[in-house]
C-alpha cells in the first residue's frame, strides 16, 4: 500500500496534467456542435471500432430476447401467409404474371449490426457496422424484424449513424391500413414505447389496437411496413385534426439485427420531384402578378419629405387621364420698338 501511495506521489504531476488534459477535451466537446460532429461522431472509425467492442460483449446477454422476439415475429409472418392463401384461392381470375412480378422488386436489403443505440436522449441515434463501402449512403431506412428503426444520416467507410425513430426531428409519414387515413408520426420525447401520429382529419373513425403501417409515399420506406399500433387519443387535438398515441412494435432497447433499405429507383424518383417541383415553381411565378420597382428615396432627411411629396403628386398626375392636346395658338412677333411689350 505504501508503494502505491509512493508511486501515486511520485508520478503526482502527470497524474495532474492528464486530468487536466482530459477536463479541457470535455470542455472543447461539450458545448462546441462542431467539434462534436468531426471528431466525436459515432461514424468515426475510432468511436465505431469501440463501440463494436463493448457492444460483442454486452450483445450477448439478449440473445434470449431477441430469440423470443424472432419466434414471435415468425409466427406472425406464418399467421399473414395463412390469410394470404385463403385470399389467392377465393380469387376466380388471377393474372399468372402478377406472381411472378414482385411487389418489392425495385427494393433490396443489407444486413447490418447495431454497434451502438440510445434511447434516453432529446435526440437519439443509432450507429450500425455498414458504411458506403458496403452500399450504404445517407437517406437509407433502417428496419428490423418488427418494424421501423429509424433513417440513415452520417455514412463513414465502415460505419453509419442513423436517426432513430425516437427522435423529434424526423417525422414519418404513416397512414392506418384498415381505413386508409394518412398522418406524420413523430416522437413527443417522452417514452421509447410510444409516439404520436398527428394531422389526421377530424372525422377519423379509429379502433384501439389499429395497426399503422408506412404510407409509401417516400423512396425510403416501402408501403406497408408496420410501425405500430393504436393506443388511443392524443393530447393537444386541434379543432380541424386529431392526433393519435401510437405504440411503437420496435423495441429500441434490445435492437440487434437490422436491414438497410436501398432503392434501386430513388434516383429516378428523386429526379421527378425535383422536376416537378420546378413546373410548380414555374408556374407560381407565371401567374404571379406583376410587381412594380419600389423607389428607394435615399436623400437626406430634411428633404425627405419635399421628394417625397413630388413624387406623390407625380403619381397622382399619371394616374389621372391626360387630356387630349389643343393645337398651339400662333405667337405675334415682339415689336422692338415698343420696349418688348406685346400690343
Amino acid at each position: 500500500m505504501n508503494n502505491l501511495l509512493n508511486f501515486f506521489v511520485k508520478h503526482s504531476a502527470w497524474f495532474i496534467f492528464a486530468f487536466y488534459v482530459i477536463l479541457s477535451l470535455v470542455l472543447l466537446f461539450k458545448d462546441n456542435p462542431f467539434q462534436q460532429s468531426v471528431y466525436l461522431t459515432s461514424a468515426n472509425r475510432v468511436s465505431a471500432a469501440v463501440y463494436k467492442a463493448f457492444n460483442g460483449v454486452t450483445s450477448y446477454f439478449h440473445l434470449h430476447d431477441i430469440n423470443e422476439s424472432l419466434q414471435q415475429r415468425n409466427a406472425a409472418l406464418e399467421m399473414e401467409v395463412i390469410e394470404l392463401r385463403e385470399q389467392l384461392a377465393g380469387l376466380e381470375l388471377l393474372s399468372p404474371d402478377s406472381l411472378r412480378q414482385p411487389a418489392l422488386r425495385q427494393y433490396s436489403f443489407v444486413m447490418a449490426h447495431v454497434i451502438s443505440n440510445s434511447i434516453a436522449q432529446p435526440n437519439n441515434y443509432i450507429t450500425i457496422d455498414r458504411g458506403h463501402i458496403d452500399g450504404i449512403s445517407p437517406e437509407m431506412g433502417v428496419i428490423d424484424q418488427n418494424g421501423v428503426v429509424g433513417i440513415v444520416n452520417v455514412v463513414g467507410p465502415h460505419a453509419a449513424r442513423v436517426i432513430s425513430l425516437l427522435n423529434p426531428h424526423m417525422r414519418l409519414s404513416c397512414k392506418l391500413r384498415n381505413s386508409g387515413f394518412y398522418g406524420s408520426l413523430v416522437w413527443d420525447g417522452k417514452s421509447p414505447q410510444f409516439a404520436v401520429l398527428e394531422e389526421l382529419p377530424k372525422h377519423l373513425t379509429y379502433h384501439k389496437g389499429d395497426t399503422i403501417v408506412t404510407s409509401g409515399y417516400s423512396a425510403v420506406f416501402p408501403e406497408g411496413i408496420i410501425v405500430g399500433t393504436v393506443e388511443g387519443l392524443a393530447r393537444g387535438m386541434s379543432d380541424s385534426f386529431v392526433s393519435l398515441r401510437v405504440r411503437l412494435t420496435t423495441n429500441f432497447s434490445q435492437l440487434s439485427n437490422v436491414r438497410v433499405i436501398t432503392n434501386s429507383m430513388k434516383e429516378q424518383i428523386d429526379a421527378l420531384r425535383r422536376a416537378e417541383q420546378g413546373i410548380d415553381t414555374a408556374a407560381s411565378i407565371q401567374t404571379r402578378p406583376e410587381l412594380k420597382p419600389e423607389i428607394i428615396d435615399v436623400l437626406p432627411d430634411e428633404e425627405k419629405p419635399q421628394k417625397k411629396g413630388k413624387q406623390q403628386k407625380q403619381s397622382e398626375n399619371a394616374s389621372q387621364p391626360t387630356p387630349p392636346a389643343l393645337p398651339a395658338e400662333p405667337v405675334e412677333p415682339l415689336n422692338p420698338e415698343s420696349g418688348g411689350e406685346q400690343p
